[in-house]
């Protein structure tokens, strides 16, 4: 069996990591089991890629397909191009994608289009909201995928809305889960935390990006001093992202509560998120490993495909409102956040439930 798994944006390597992990233990125990390894190169700035295959002891990729930056369709088209001649050259059983980036999207239409089973590990989640280029890459992913692995329940009820047959979905839990249990020993404090002098439980941590919220500088302003205004006497560190940054340099001052830093190293970041008295971010990773580790985490969206981190975990949803943002502060800053809980199966062993549903579960053969 021949599998070509997909990593191209940062939140995909945290996702394969302990997928490769599991093939190579499958592989030990003397299963009929291979991968080749592709980085579209989605994320080519190592500050945001690079690292995380030291970090996370993932091998060096077999081809790097470097698709760089452009617009969505720009980029969605280079990496569909670049994908077909790597599979023509290196056929597979199976294309094994994660997520839900323009690499997800582009490497399943042409997998399918070659006749070759797909694979989408975090299927079946929805935010309904079609403004978010990732919706529609989920949603055109999950409707030509042949097996798809879940986060949660409600996952897999999205999936079944659509019609896909139950037996085709598998309720596995979260691999980005399993990478964060993995390295809970190995954090490490990075430099910005002696050098600003941060204390555990007494600063934030914030995450900036999308659209929405980054992309106009007078609103990206008045988002950062409204957030600045109610940490009282914390700091807010803030790893900016290219796109972010982009817009800050448009900016004149800056609060001077929040501490600005390039982008981390995922062991450095996630020690900041584990010490962190609360998180405010738009990403959807994070969301989850703070529900995971119980921190308080305010999200800066009016919707979520991950519900359960607000249903279950200790997520809260204020979009842009700043009504609900103050009391979202409020209930941070009086101690009275509400106490989450971990979603069903983020145990640390997905990985190893997918690779052992993959090896036992009959695909349908292709004529490629």
């Amino acid at each position: 069996m021949k599998i070509t798994i997909i990593a191209g944006a940062r939140p995909n390597f945290m996702k394969i990591a302990p997928i490769i992990r599991a093939v190579k233990h499958a592989q030990k125990s003397g299963k009929d089991i291979s991968y080749r390894l592709v980085h579209t190169g989605q994320h080519y700035d190592r500050k945001l890629s690079g690292s995380f295959f030291d970090e996370l002891n993932i091998p060096d990729p077999d081809v790097n397909l470097e698709v760089g930056s452009g617009s969505h369709a720009q980029q969605t088209a280079q990496i569909m191009v670049k994908f077909e001649k790597e599979l023509l050259e290196n056929p597979c059983d199976y294309v094994l994608v994660v997520g839900d980036v323009n690499s997800t999207m582009a490497c399943a239409i042409v997998a399918k289009k070659l006749h070759i089973n797909v694979i989408h590990v975090e299927a079946g989640l929805r935010s309904f909201d079609l403004r978010m280029p990732e919706e529609i890459n989920r949603m055109v992913t999950d409707a030509i995928t042949d097996l798809f692995f879940t986060t949660t329940e409600q996952a897999g009820q999205h999936l079944q809305n659509a019609g896909i047959p139950q037996e085709k979905i598998k309720f596995v839990g979260n691999t980005m889960i399993d990478t964060l249990i993995d390295n809970l020993d190995r954090l490490r404090k990075p430099e910005v935390f002696e050098q600003h002098q941060l204390e555990a439980g007494n600063y934030w941590v914030m995450t900036l990006h999308r659209p929405s919220n980054v992309d106009e500088a007078q609103k990206l302003l008045a988002l950062l001093n409204l957030i600045s205004e109610n940490a009282g006497d914390k700091k807010i560190i803030f790893p900016v992202h290219p796109r972010t940054a982009k817009t800050l340099a448009a900016l004149g001052d800056l609060p001077t509560n929040i501490l600005f830093t390039d982008p981390l190293p995922y062991l450095e970041f996630m020690y900041l998120v584990k010490h962190a008295a609360a998180v405010i971010t738009d990403s959807g990773g994070i969301q989850e490993e703070t529900t995971y580790l119980g921190i308080p985490c305010i999200t800066l969206r009016e919707n979520t495909e991950r519900p359960e981190t607000v249903d279950v975990g200790s997520n809260v949803l204020c979009g842009f409102d700043p009504e609900k943002m103050e009391r979202a502060f409020d209930q941070l800053n009086s101690d009275n956040w509400k106490k989450g809980e971990i979603p069903e199966l983020w145990d640390g062993k997905t990985a190893e439930r997918i690779i052992n549903s993959i090896m036992n579960y009959e695909l349908p053969k292709t004529n490629n």
